[in-house]
């Protein structure tokens, strides 16, 4: 599979700059190694950040320091604070992008919507792009555990934020593209092949013709519920929530897997993240959870005055596109076993992501085939 270079940081920032406002958005060519330790790419960041903001070029390397904020499995996040002339420290967020993110990750597309989603006040400002990653203002909040998002308080905000989320219009096309998304990644994970021989062994076990089948399935069923299409964030993770404890205020961040897709959709993968970094899915919300989410998203003032069916439409419809999220992920990681030189068992990912549709499966169709009868769309 060759690779396809979608993106150039220098192109994209010109891009923004002739596309918005935003003319401040810095640009540099340089890239800094992902697979460096911390000590190796102090100076490699140090070095990006002079060339990137001029009134730091003549700075000592002193006035910087450079700490890990996370690293997930696909980007590293620094943290780098830096001691400008005139004695104020101001901080700055770094993140550098995996290696061979590029197969699954649309960069121009993030970047573009990055820029309205900022101006509506979400995630961080983008300060500057470069080679393999983008500079953003730091934002002072602690990362949100998986085990927050049940929280019944931090739960109606995440809702109220999503509601104001999909309410941003982002230029060019509208059209959905979870589907398209699913489909090319069927493309491209169905015609692996690994140097690796056990990899190969566990990967030929896989049946591509029953999970295309499950694909079309579900896209059949799905269609018929109308979703609304919104501006979806697609991997609303707890990694990608944050919470000043102080304020009071959620942030939604990184908007990476960003596109026009379903609401319902956006919701069901959210609370498939309820399961965690150790993928218990027996977290996933029960009923009166999702009914409390659900309230406090379509209605943030009046939560309480929603009325049931629409709440009950909303709870078959996430329940439904749940399942898609099962399946984009699996075949997500089946790409980025294959691509990704990250430690992490993405093919072990696979199986445990659709293992769990499957066993999801009857009683979710089975909702929905139910609701669309009563409902007498059934067609």
């Amino acid at each position: 599979m060759g690779a396809v270079k979608i993106w150039d940081a220098m192109e994209i920032a010109e891009g923004a700059r002739e596309n918005t406002s935003l003319s401040e958005i810095h640009s540099s060519s340089l890239s800094v190694d992902h697979s460096l330790s911390l000590p190796q790419m102090k100076p490699k960041i140090i070095e990006l950040c002079k060339d990137l903001f001029k009134n730091w070029s003549n700075l000592d390397n002193s006035n910087f320091s450079v700490e890990t904020v996370s690293g997930g499995i696909t980007n590293l996040l620094l943290k780098v604070s830096v001691k400008e002339e005139n004695g104020n420290t101001v901080s700055v967020t770094v993140r550098l992008y995996g290696p061979n993110t590029e197969y699954v990750i649309n960069r121009e597309r993030e970047l573009l919507a990055m820029q309205y989603l900022s101006a509506a006040g979400f995630g961080a400002k983008l300060l500057g792009v470069f080679g393999n990653g983008m500079v953003q203002s730091f934002i002072y909040a602690r990362t949100l555990d998986p085990s927050d998002m049940k929280k019944p308080k931090i739960a109606s905000e995440i809702a109220k934020q999503l509601h104001k989320f999909h309410q941003v219009e982002i230029p060019g096309s509208k059209e959905p593209q979870l589907w398209n998304d699913i489909f090319k990644f069927f493309e491209k994970a169905s015609s692996l092949m690994f140097d690796d021989s056990e990899k190969q062994k566990k990967y030929g076990t896989i049946s591509f013709q029953e999970v295309r089948s499950e694909i079309v399935k579900l896209k059949e069923l799905t269609d018929r519920l109308n979703s609304p299409v919104v501006f979806a964030h697609n991997d609303l993770l707890s990694g990608n929530l944050m919470l000043n404890d102080d304020e009071e205020k959620l942030y939604i961040i990184d908007f990476e897997y960003g596109s026009y897709s379903y609401r319902g959709f956006d919701i069901g993968n959210h609370f498939n993240e309820y399961a965690g970094y150790d993928c218990d899915y027996s977290l996933y919300p029960n009923e009166d959870e999702q009914y409390h989410f659900f309230r406090h998203y379509l209605d943030p003032v009046r939560p309480h005055e929603v009325p049931d069916k629409d709440v009950r439409a909303l709870y078959i419809e996430t329940n439904t596109y749940m399942l898609a999220s099962h399946l984009f992920w699996a075949l997500w990681a089946l790409i980025q076993a294959k691509m990704s030189p990250i430690n992490f068992d993405y093919l072990g990912y696979f199986f445990l992501r659709y293992n769990e549709y499957k066993r999801q499966k009857e009683k979710s169709i089975l909702l929905a085939q139910s609701y669309l009868s009563e409902s007498g769309t059934a067609g």
